[in-house]
């Protein structure tokens, strides 16, 4: 005789309050790109979020459209990463906009349409609320 298995009850999913928007489909699709750093053919590729000009906040990564690829060096890895210059030393280091590198990514992203929609909603949140 088979026992008769049935699934237990399904957990409500935790509602994002942090107020930031993300996509693992969004991050995947910045991971595979090479590093934003000209010339450097280093990996493994992280997600990078910028801090500097988002909507990050203390304790709080910004929205996932406001990411960039870089290697791991060159995120938290090596003495000329991202996090310990700081990003305005990081991108005059390195001649590259981040900011223009991630909305580059936000534009060509799959999920590029569901950025548009968020980034409108927090534009009106912000000029309405």
């Amino acid at each position: 005789m088979e026992a008769c298995l049935t699934l237990p009850r399904r957990l409500k999913q935790k509602k994002n309050r942090s107020g930031r928007w993300r996509s693992a489909r969004h991050c995947d699709f910045v991971r595979d790109h090479a590093c934003c750093v000209p010339g450097c053919n280093g990996g493994p590729i992280e997600v990078a979020h910028l801090r500097v000009g988002t909507d990050a906040a203390t304790g709080r990564k910004a929205s996932d459209w406001f990411t960039i690829s870089l290697c791991f060096a060159h995120h938290r890895g090596g003495e000329d990463n991202q996090h310990s210059l700081g990003e305005p030393s990081f991108e005059k280091k390195f001649g590259i906009d981040l900011h223009a590198l991630a909305a580059e990514f936000a534009e060509k992203s799959p999920k590029a349409a569901d950025i548009r929609l968020a980034q409108r909603a927090r534009a009106l949140e912000f000029t309405c609320g």
